[in-house]
């Protein structure tokens, strides 16, 4: 009895040193975003490749902790590996800038030769739990097939309104929208006449 009563304690205790479960996070389309001209596009437009630093290549959330400090929490993830996140984040948002439903990311799409073929190169992805967040992002905007085209750079830091997780990838979610706002400009200016 005594054992049995020893046991069942123990089991008590050990379930109790759990760890807590993670949390999974997604980018999302800016819902503060509209259309910024009269719908001057009519071909689809396919985001991707979209490349990221192999520092935050991974499932779990990094941070800057110092300016040689980084930190990988276990308990905040990706629900899906980042450069997918990123371009369906921007494949929305352009969606609403350019007041198009024929936008989707290259994992989503099929190769037409009418489209814009967006490339997304991500140089810095920082993360500053309750201060800011930064992207750097390398872009161009090309006619499917074409070599020439449009390319540009997006330096956004936005600020983190909170300190939970849900704070910092909304605050990376409206840096992405600012990306997507100077991509969805170089698309009205090649379709332009």
């Amino acid at each position: 009895m005594r054992s049995t009563l020893l046991s069942l304690l123990l089991a008590v205790l050990l379930a109790g040193c759990g760890s807590p479960p993670a949390s999974f996070y997604r980018l999302s389309t800016d819902p503060s975003l509209a259309a910024t001209a009269a719908r001057t596009n009519s071909r689809p437009v396919i985001v991707g490749p979209v490349t990221v630093p192999d520092l935050v290549d991974r499932p779990q959330i990094v941070t800057r902790n110092t300016n040689n400090e980084v930190a990988l929490n276990e308990y905040a993830r990706w629900g899906e590996p980042l450069n997918s996140s990123i371009a369906s984040a921007i494949a929305g948002d352009l969606t609403l800038l350019l007041g198009s439903d024929r936008v989707a990311p290259a994992s989503r799409s099929l190769a037409d030769p009418q489209a814009w073929r967006v490339r997304v190169d991500i140089q810095q992805f920082e993360s500053v739990p309750g201060d800011t967040v930064a992207i750097d992002a390398h872009w161009s905007v090309r006619r499917f097939g074409d070599e020439n085209g449009l390319s540009g750079r997006s330096l956004v830091r936005e600020p983190v309104a909170g300190a939970d997780w849900n704070a910092l990838v909304a605050a990376h979610s409206r840096a992405l929208g600012s990306v997507s706002r100077d991509i969805a400009n170089a698309i009205a200016r090649s379709a332009s006449p």
